[in-house]
């Protein structure tokens, strides 16, 4: 499986001995892997221009769980991570690609926005933004929590710079979350036609985009359930399981 190959694109995002490790991968996956999977069309034409011939490339989109978080479950972990009212929600890695210096510039100096929430483990490299009162760091968390975090806020932003797919943008959806996320990336793949679509490099962009789904809330919500409610586990399983019932047989 392969879920992007990022390096290829920005290798600055990456430590070096990172970008050394995922070209030594790429060199060993020329040579042995029979069938490759990618969770998106961004990543399967990634690795058709990086050499692989199409016969050994299949589309395997990831899937979400869709079971809704419940107001008590919701309202325990607003208790437990202490989250005001209203919030943005960013969730994700702490590193570079994730472009959460440009988000914070986006809502900086807005006083009629929610804060922002960020839930994350510390990854690597310099994202230069700190706690402040517009922006809480919850650090790492536990998956048990996710579901309630996703359906307490008032929008999930996620105005990554290159992903292979772009799981948080499902799993708010299947919370009923608003969300707004980048364009021409998979994460636009993804969405389906159900998120706020933006120029990650842009601030005034993501600004633009958090205020349409704010008050856009209601619709997109809906649009975004309906969405994840397509993007099954089972479809990933039959998928996968298909892909290595060929490669069996061949």
């Amino acid at each position: 499986t392969v879920h992007d190959l990022a390096f290829l694109h920005h290798p600055d995002f990456f430590t070096r001995r990172g970008n050394a490790v995922f070209a030594r991968s790429l060199k060993v996956l020329k040579k042995r892997a029979d069938m490759l999977l990618c969770s998106s069309t961004v990543t399967v034409n990634d690795c058709l221009e990086a050499g692989f011939a199409p016969d050994r490339v299949r589309f395997v989109p990831l899937g979400v769980r869709s079971e809704r978080a419940s107001e008590d479950h919701v309202a325990q972990v607003r208790a437990a991570f202490n989250l005001p009212s209203e919030f943005i929600l960013f969730v994700g890695t702490l590193e570079p690609r994730k472009n959460l210096a440009k988000l914070v510039e986006a809502l900086s100096g807005q006083p009629d926005l929610p804060p922002l929430v960020v839930a994350g483990a510390q990854g690597w490299g310099d994202i230069s933004v700190a706690a402040s009162d517009n922006v809480k760091f919850l650090g790492h968390v536990e998956e048990r929590f996710l579901s309630g975090l996703y359906a307490a806020a008032s929008v999930m932003a996620y105005p990554s710079l290159w992903e292979g797919f772009g799981l948080p943008v499902l799993e708010a959806m299947a919370q009923g979350t608003p969300v707004v996320t980048s364009e021409l990336i998979s994460t636009e793949e993804v969405a389906g036609g159900a998120a706020v679509l933006v120029d990650p490099r842009n601030a005034e962009s993501i600004r633009a985009g958090i205020r349409n789904a704010l008050a856009d809330q209601a619709q997109l919500s809906q649009r975004g359930l309906q969405r994840a409610a397509r993007a099954t586990w089972n479809n990933t399983a039959q998928l996968t399981a298909a892909a290595y019932d060929e490669v069996v047989a061949g």
